[in-house]
């Protein structure tokens, strides 16, 4: 299936039905008095969280949703059938956002979540609303309101706890099959990552969490270059970024440091928030060096980029090192849990 993670839909709240103005017509009683009913509500528009769901691609090819209008009011009392509401289903993650004025609608972030999209409109009176002590003929009734409608964009962020960044062929696809059960594509050739990859780390007995592996990036992804940095947003929601730097790529020529902060440079300008969250290095690939050469490369790295955060050597590979990290990411993902309690 392919994956979809933008688009813009159409919402139609079904309008209310007219409320009528009638009266009684029946032998031997030839004042009746008005009988009038109320129009039916209209239906509503909602969108409600599904994790059974994994991308947006149903609303690609079906972008105008309409909920239908309320039964008009009928004599002898009867009133206007009110209208099926519209249950739209998307993944958890997802974000509503008034394509308009830009504001966010609703943030889906557990399954079954449910939201109102759009309000169908209220039933119009029927003349029998109007009768009393003084106006006992009243020939009054109101139409139904219009429903309310919106032209929406839908953003899917993935829900994950620790992101993988780094340029591609960095191993990221690798380390996420080394410690999840998750399968992407790897292969020797760049962008084999085409779109985000969720797993699962099972650590020990109720202890785990969820990695996302997101397609590499290059310098210049903010102007486009690559697969641009279209990807990136569904970092948002982590709590840990895991930078992972080939240590022994094919190319002699390319500089590390220089690639490192280049791939920063392009976090940095598409989000300062995103900047800002905890990130650490993973140098991969560490099995392809002569162990003399191992040290000796991480220590110019760490210092070219005058590196304070923590730092870890790993093989994705082999999984050397792969364990070390793991427990380490689960450690600081429960501290980080404890504290925000506490607050």
């Amino acid at each position: 299936m392919k994956y979809i993670d933008e688009v813009k839909i159409q919402v139609f709240a079904g309008d209310g039905g007219n409320g009528i103005a009638s009266f009684r017509r029946e032998k031997f009683i030839p004042k009746g008095g008005p009988d009038g009913g109320d129009g039916g509500r209209g239906g509503s528009v909602y969108a409600l969280a599904d994790h059974n769901l994994n991308t947006l691609i149903d609303y690609r090819f079906t972008p105008i949703f309409r909920a239908k209008r309320g039964g008009h009011g009928r004599g002898s009392d009867c009133y206007g059938k009110g209208a099926d509401d519209v249950m739209l289903r998307m993944p958890v993650g997802t974000m509503i956002i008034n394509h308009q004025t830009n504001e966010l609608v609703a943030d889906l972030k557990y399954d079954q979540q449910k939201v109102l999209l759009a309000r169908g409109g209220k039933g119009g009176l029927g003349n029998i609303r109007f009768k009393s002590s003084t106006n006992r003929a009243p020939r009054q009734f109101t139409h139904g309101e219009t429903g309310e409608q919106f032209e929406l964009r839908l953003e899917l962020r993935v829900l994950a706890d620790v992101g993988l960044l780094g340029l591609p062929n960095a191993g990221k696809s690798t380390l996420i099959r080394a410690v999840s059960a998750a399968q992407p594509k790897v292969a020797d050739y760049p962008f084999t990552t085409l779109h985000p990859h969720l797993g699962v780390v099972q650590v020990d007995i109720g202890r785990s969490f969820v990695m996302a592996d997101i397609p590499g990036l290059i310098e210049g992804a903010a102007e486009g270059a690559g697969l641009g940095h279209r990807f990136l947003k569904h970092l948002a929601r982590t709590h840990l970024l895991l930078h992972v730097i080939d240590v022994a790529p094919f190319d002699e020529e390319i500089d590390l440091v220089t690639s490192a902060q280049a791939l920063v440079n392009e976090l940095r300008k598409f989000d300062e928030i995103l900047y800002a969250k905890p990130r650490w290095l993973v140098f991969n690939k560490i099995d392809l060096l002569p162990e003399e050469e191992q040290q000796q490369v991480c220590t110019h790295i760490l210092q070219a980029l005058d590196w304070k955060e923590r730092w870890f050597t790993i093989s994705a590979l082999t999984g050397k090192g792969c364990q070390t990290l793991v427990y380490a990411i689960m450690e600081y993902l429960e501290k980080s849990a404890a504290i925000t309690e506490e607050i």
